[in-house]
């Protein structure tokens, strides 16, 4: 009993420091002893078929609140229900991250509703139901490495990074970039040993991270009108790319497949992953220097 109170309010006094960093846009610096009891590993899977059992095992080998692991296990039942999430990993991933803990402190209690959350800087964190479905639809196996265009809030990057240990994420805004990097040290600090794989830079996404190329799956997380070459070429042969796709505001998330045919020639295979139901995404800015402006659509 002893132990576990320890723990409590060592998650407790990780949570007041990340919101304060939230609050002001600073990078996280304190040395925080390791609030997550046992170590992680790709082969332990929480229980998926009771809520209960679920938030049991969570609190003994992640140390978690009970209050977020209640409301994460209903969501994962309703996006289960949905097909939102439906194999086996992509499941263990999403029970497996904090959501709550890559948001502002206001949106906590809210934070696996449906909706688009504000994080500062203009942008949002996505609902939990599309990056469920984003995420499942590239189909990450364990080694693969995985490009993330538009890192946000750290939660999507988080959430792969407990599909496979090769995780790289570009983010165009220089404090927020700042901020989520921050975040992820702090959670590394405090035991979340699996976001050790993520590799983070500033930059304009567009141009995608040429001297970490090829990858195996790329997900953009930020709205166009067309898919950018960049990325279409540093996606390997047979690799898998989501993207929401459209005008503003009503784009439609494609899953882009690269292939090459008999004759060497390159083809990309679209679907919509949403059978052709628009689904709204920030836009996808530009750099011109250091200065954001505009966006890429043409």
């Amino acid at each position: 009993m002893q132990r576990s109170m320890q723990q409590r309010i060592m998650q407790r006094r990780t949570f007041l420091t990340l919101s304060a960093a939230a609050a002001t846009g600073a990078v996280l610096s304190f040395e925080a002893d390791a609030g997550v009891p046992k170590p992680y590993s790709f082969e332990a899977a929480p229980p998926m078929d009771n809520i209960n059992a679920y938030m049991r095992w969570m609190q003994d080998n992640r140390g978690e609140d009970p209050r977020y692991l209640r409301a994460r296990f209903e969501r994962f039942q309703n996006m289960v229900g949905n097909r939102d999430v439906w194999d086996a990993r992509d499941k263990r991933a999403f029970l497996m991250t904090p959501r709550e803990e890559f948001c502002q402190p206001e949106s906590r209690s809210i934070i696996y509703d449906v909706n688009y959350h504000d994080i500062g800087f203009g942008v949002t964190i996505t609902g939990p139901r599309v990056v469920g479905r984003m995420t499942s639809s590239i189909e990450v196996k364990m080694g693969e490495k995985v490009l993330e265009v538009g890192t946000g809030s750290g939660y999507q990057s988080a959430y792969l990074s407990n599909l496979t240990d090769k995780v790289w994420t570009i983010e165009i805004i220089k404090p927020l970039s700042e901020r989520t990097r921050g975040r992820y040290d702090a959670l590394i600090r405090n035991g979340y040993t699996e976001y050790q794989s993520i590799n983070t830079k500033q930059a304009d996404g567009y141009y995608g991270w040429e001297e970490a190329a090829p990858f195996d799956k790329i997900i953009v997380t930020c709205g166009i009108d067309h898919i950018p070459p960049p990325l279409l070429q540093q996606l390997k042969i047979g690799g898998i790319m989501v993207i929401p796709v459209g005008p503003p505001g009503a784009q439609h998330i494609l899953k882009v497949v690269k292939d090459e045919g008999a004759g060497g020639q390159i083809g990309v295979r679209r679907s919509d992953i949403y059978n052709g139901r628009p689904v709204p995404f920030v836009p996808f800015t530009k750099l011109e220097g250091e200065t954001v402006k505009g966006t890429h659509n043409k």
